[in-house]
């Protein structure tokens, strides 16, 4: 019987048997190097977790803000280590609860955060000089920012002392997501304007996340993760070259945001070829030399896409499996989902759980001790070198079409996605590829399940919140100070950020600091679908 071949997410032939053969001509001093060496294949720290773990992240927030600052302070005192902000779809598309296209949105996938006040009680009780904090923000996400930085202040923490994420990743959400604001060129700009602020005012923030998991989510082979994110870091490096900063200045601030799938040797894989190629791009493209400007630092949260809402406790073992790669590939911090999240919102125990995996991993597995335990593995290392090859075959077809943004405007990521995602879909109906409990092992009757469910009256009581902050106001300082945006705005020397805090100061909302941005800025509306 002749033996199928398999292939990986990327459709990348695996051999039954990798041997010597497969590594001929390699180098391991050019392609590996040493951990925390240049090209750092093998990790950016030299000892990697073996001296401390990965950053522990949980993604969560939902309904008011009281409601998910207890949730964080309960992920802190059992054991995170870091938050994971997820703000509302309203808040996410720069609207206010109270608008209209916020109608039965209102803090169901997120938390709903309006104002300075919002952030505030968000924040309450948490140690913002201790606790490093990602918000997964991308059109809007200078405001969320600025607004972190007040409340801050308001505890006596400078801006030096903070430490975090912004995701500020405006071109995957044309690609892939879809919670985009503005066009492409004033987005660019708010992204430079954001680079310049933190550089003086928040040093230690990691001010873009430039995210491939998201993509990935949408249908991405791990080769199109790479590559369309890279393409992506290249264009926001661009930009900021252009505004006239140094590539060193800003570029060992930058991060990335990766999945993790249940291929576990093409995921490790795929993460040190990924960190090989920005080095070479940084170095060789970009004359970068700061050793911190090559190094692609990364957060990972494991598959979402991967979850079922059949046989849901089964999604523990695909999030163990799927937290186990991004560790062997050399993660700087670690979300996990929780295994209920293909159903509704985590519970607080399914949560806990979920945290409790990366605690195994960390403390009672044998994994961190030592720094890229694959290194020299014939599979892996042929894997590192396929992944790469093709990825920069597809990081050339969007430079031939002018860059990144030019092929977002032309459709060619997306559709190179949505493409991947439907062959994924026609293998798993064929049973080609097996989905355990819903295409292969299926049971006749799942067992019930009580999610976790928002209270509908939630968006009544932020809405309300939202009236009384309206009324208390100095609404002639919002008013002042939302103009003043609106000329540096509309003009092409100043860094907006300065007028928008000094607005988010004065109590203005995110819908009415992006209703001057939308004015002066105008929307983004994919081709095909303006008028």
């Amino acid at each position: 019987m002749v033996r199928p071949t398999a292939r990986t997410e990327s459709g990348i032939p695996i051999e039954p048997v990798y041997g010597p053969d497969d590594l001929a001509g390699w180098d391991p001093g050019d392609r590996l190097g040493a951990p925390g060496e240049y090209p750092y294949t093998r990790g950016i720290h030299p000892t990697m977790y073996t001296a401390r773990p990965w950053t522990m992240r949980q993604y969560a927030g939902f309904g008011m803000a009281a409601e998910s600052n207890a949730r964080y302070r309960r992920l802190i005192e059992g054991g995170g280590t870091g938050l994971s902000v997820a703000f509302d779809l309203p808040t996410q598309m720069g609207h206010d609860s109270d608008a209209p296209l916020a109608a039965g949105e209102v803090g169901k996938v997120g938390v709903a955060v309006d104002s300075v006040e919002d952030m505030r009680v968000l924040l309450e009780g948490i140690p913002l000089d201790r606790v490093s904090t990602s918000m997964t923000i991308n059109a809007p996400a200078a405001l969320l920012l600025l607004m972190y930085q007040l409340v801050a202040e308001e505890q006596g923490i400078p801006g030096s002392r903070l430490t975090g994420t912004v995701q500020n990743d405006v071109l995957k959400e044309y690609i892939a997501r879809g919670t985009y604001i503005f066009p492409p060129g004033p987005s660019l700009r708010l992204t430079a304007d954001t680079f310049r602020y933190c550089r003086t005012e928040i040093p230690r923030w990691n001010t873009i996340s430039i995210s491939g998991y998201h993509m990935a989510e949408a249908g991405a082979s791990p080769v199109q993760e790479i590559a369309f994110t890279l393409a992506d870091a290249i264009a926001y490096v661009r930009t900021a070259i252009d505004a006239g900063m140094a590539v060193d200045e800003f570029a060992p601030r930058l991060s990335f945001f990766f999945v993790a799938r249940t291929t576990l040797l093409e995921e490790v894989a795929k993460f040190r070829a990924a960190r090989r190629i920005w080095a070479r791009v940084m170095r060789e493209e970009f004359g970068a030399r700061d050793p911190k400007s090559l190094m692609l630092r990364f957060h990972t949260q494991t598959a979402g896409v991967q979850l079922t809402a059949q046989q849901p406790e089964l999604n523990l073992v695909r999030v163990g499996v799927q937290a186990l790669a991004a560790v062997l590939g050399g993660t700087q911090s670690l979300h996990t989902n929780s295994f209920d999240e293909a159903i509704a919102l985590p519970t607080e125990k399914a949560a806990r759980l979920a945290l409790r995996t990366q605690q195994v991993l960390a403390y009672e597995t044998d994994v961190p001790h030592t720094a890229d335990p694959f290194a020299g593995s014939y599979a892996v290392e042929r894997m590192t070198d396929e992944l790469e090859e093709a990825a920069l075959a597809l990081m050339r077809r969007v430079e031939d079409l002018g860059g990144a943004v030019a092929a977002i405007e032309a459709g060619f990521q997306k559709g190179e996605i949505e493409a991947n995602a439907y062959r994924i879909a026609r293998e798993q109906e064929a049973g080609a590829r097996v989905v355990v409990g819903v295409n292969r092992f299926a049971l006749e009757r799942e067992e019930p399940y009580e999610p976790l469910r928002v209270d509908p009256a939630v968006e009544a009581r932020q809405c309300a919140a939202l009236a009384r902050l309206r009324a208390g106001r100095d609404a002639e300082a919002v008013r002042s100070t939302l103009e003043e945006l609106r000329e540096v705005a509309a003009g092409t020397e100043g860094n907006v950020l300065h007028p928008m805090k000094e607005a988010l100061r004065a109590r203005a909302t995110v819908g009415e600091v992006c209703g001057v941005l939308r004015e002066v800025w105008g929307t983004y509306e994919p081709a095909g679908l303006g008028s």
